[in-house]
């Protein structure tokens, strides 16, 4: 019997398929492990060149499709051919192939041409939403990985407060990361060194995501 993951939807059984797109590393090979585990019905799009054959293995042919990079028609129809009733991408696509070396379809052609900035968000949402156009629901991204997720505060055993001005300056630096659309999170330390202002001001935060909210991530206080 199929355990729910509490970042399922609630209107989605979990019995229906769900179909990981995988890319690279072991994010994708994890999750598919911890959706097995709950009983979820999963089947599997592979890129080629990108997804770890290992995972691949993992996969009776029936219940794979493989596609090459920027073949949007061809992950949709592959989507349509598993039955799937969610998606979830998971893993990373080596990024110059966003912008280089792929020999993207029509409908890709299409998609980026009307797409006004072309980043990775722009492009993996306008992805998602020609995914959903065909009936396919995109899933959190932690679906599945309940028991894996760090837990709210301090995880390492070093219980200590953190001063208003040191979260600041974190959020203020997570805030700017996600402006300049370089990185996902921020963590910040002390330093006993007091000259120069980059030094002085390398305080010590809870890492943050990069719309400024703290993280789920552990943290602990000590002198760099």
């Amino acid at each position: 019997m199929a355990v729910a993951s509490r970042f399922l939807p609630p209107d989605f059984a979990p019995s229906q398929t769900v179909v990981v797109i995988a890319g690279k590393g072991r994010y994708p090979a994890l999750l598919v492990e911890c959706a097995r585990a709950r009983g979820a019905k999963i089947k599997l799009v592979s890129f080629e060149e990108e997804t770890d054959p290992a995972l691949i293995a993992a996969f009776d042919p029936a219940d794979h499709r493989p596609i090459p990079v920027g073949k949007l028609g061809q992950m949709l129809d592959a989507l349509q051919e598993l039955g799937a009733a969610g998606a979830v991408m998971a893993g990373q696509v080596t990024p110059r192939k966003l912008f280089t070396g792929m020999v993207p379809d029509l409908k890709l052609i299409a998609l980026m041409a009307s797409l006004k900035e072309r980043n990775a968000e722009t492009i993996f949402g306008a992805v998602s939403a020609e995914i959903e156009k065909i009936g396919v629901r995109m899933l959190d991204a932690r679906v599945f990985l309940d028991d894996h997720l760090a837990s709210p505060g301090c995880m390492t055993g070093w219980v200590c407060g953190i001063a208003d001005e040191q979260l600041a300056f974190g959020t203020r630096m997570a805030r700017e990361m996600a402006r300049l659309d370089v990185g996902q999170s921020v963590v910040t330390a002390k330093h006993r060194h007091r000259r120069g202002s980059f030094r002085r001001h390398r305080q010590h935060a809870p890492p943050l995501r990069a719309d400024g909210r703290q993280g789920d991530a552990a943290h602990q206080d000590r002198e760099a």
